[in-house]
């Protein structure tokens, strides 16, 4: 038997991608599965940034490209982040990548190592903590809590700092939660990091643009005195519908970006090139179906909350951003991942249960609302109608 070194036995797994998996067997069977499980938009991909790639390919774009994107792809991120933010940020400070998860890798993997700390948010995305724990460093859970609406607290987050940390990890709005950190709190965060300018903070902004009820995104890139500290994590997936593209950015500090450029010529070279051009059109072209796609999500997270609280031993909060309602399921009497495996496998709705994103989900499960409406209410009365029956 080959043998890996230690580290690759502290690798986590995400999941969300087991339970698509076993559901997408289910289906093959024969089963009818609603799949509220994976965090991706059920709706296509714009025709026009289609169209932008397939157009790239004929205009002969099937090369190589600069480790961190081409230079009309950054300067088009550098210029649709001034006018959200305010705040210059320069076109050779963007990282274009393939995918989110890049982003977090690298960040991870430049300031963890054994005897340091990082923070995390717990309940959170399950990639986090496995990163940090690849790295030998210790993961620290800055708590995401029920009671808080799922924002994370800028004095509790504060008071984890030490000696020890080097990196601190942020994610609003949040998955799994659907949690929308308030402004004030944010920037109560922002005037105690005065106190840590050496400290790198990772914000992870992929759903910026997936907030309700009139609230505005708070982006840290709004705070200037962030500047040399900040890595920023955003892309195309979520927004755009655009998972499967395998397109994200970062923005690096001055004194990171040669770093993560470094990494990138090590192990990926660059991001498909066609794909690059199609980002620009996401960016640059109309924002119609980015709009009509947050009316749906609307409908959805209104008839996801209401069918969730009207159930027996389940109350949900309303998220306020993201695609995720995160119930709390404790007076069922279940344990979250065993009702999770149950419903799969008996009511034929894929769900995650809340300890997949941390200690701290336990008494939880994530439902995504990327599905139709119909789908939902479908779901809602098999989960009522399978509690109503296995009551503990």
């Amino acid at each position: 038997m080959l043998k890996t070194v230690e580290a690759f036995d502290r690798i986590g797994d995400e999941n969300a991608f087991a339970v698509l998996a076993r559901a997408t067997e289910l289906a093959q069977q024969g089963r009818d599965i609603i799949n509220l499980g994976i965090g991706q938009p059920d709706l296509k991909t714009p025709a026009h940034i289609v169209e932008a790639a397939v157009k790239a390919l004929r205009d002969g774009h099937h090369g190589y490209t600069g480790a961190t994107g081409i230079l009309p792809l950054r300067e088009t991120i550098a210029s649709s982040l001034h006018a959200e933010t305010g705040t210059h940020i320069s076109p050779d400070n963007v990282m274009v990548v393939p995918g989110g998860k890049v982003t977090m890798f690298m960040a991870i993997l430049m300031f963890g190592e054994p005897g340091k700390e990082i923070l995390y948010p717990d309940p959170g995305f399950p990639i986090y903590r496995s990163m940090i724990e690849f790295t030998g460093a210790t993961p620290i859970p800055v708590p995401i809590r029920e009671e808080n609406d799922f924002a994370f607290s800028a004095e509790e987050t504060l008071n984890l700092i030490n000696k020890r940390t080097a990196l601190l990890i942020l994610n609003s709005p949040a998955n799994p939660t659907g949690g929308v950190t308030p402004r004030a709190e944010i920037e109560k965060l922002v005037k105690g990091l005065e106190n840590h300018p050496n400290l790198p903070v990772l914000s992870d902004e992929i759903y910026s643009r997936m907030t309700y009820d009139g609230l505005k995104h708070t982006s840290l890139m709004e705070f200037e005195q962030l500047k040399d500290q900040l890595i920023l994590l955003n892309g195309w997936s979520k927004t755009w519908a655009m998972t499967g593209w395998r397109m994200g950015y970062s923005v690096w500090p001055a004194s990171l970006i040669d770093k993560a450029c470094k990494l990138a010529v090590n192990c990926w070279s660059c991001v498909n090139t066609p794909s690059q051009y199609a980002g620009i059109a996401a960016i640059e072209g109309p924002q119609d179906a980015v709009d009509q796609m947050m009316l749906a999500f609307d409908r959805r997270r209104k008839l996801v909350v209401e069918g969730l609280n009207a159930l027996h031993g389940i109350s949900c909060n309303t998220p306020k951003g993201a695609f995720y309602a995160f119930p709390n399921i404790k007076e069922t009497g279940w344990q979250a991942k065993p009702l999770a495996s149950a419903l799969l496998e008996e009511a034929g709705v894929a769900l995650i249960g809340g300890p997949d994103f941390g200690v701290l989900g336990e008494g939880y499960l994530r439902f995504s609302y990327a599905n139709s409406e119909e789908n939902i209410s479908r779901a809602l009365s098999r989960v009522g109608d399978f509690l109503s029956t296995h009551t503990k």
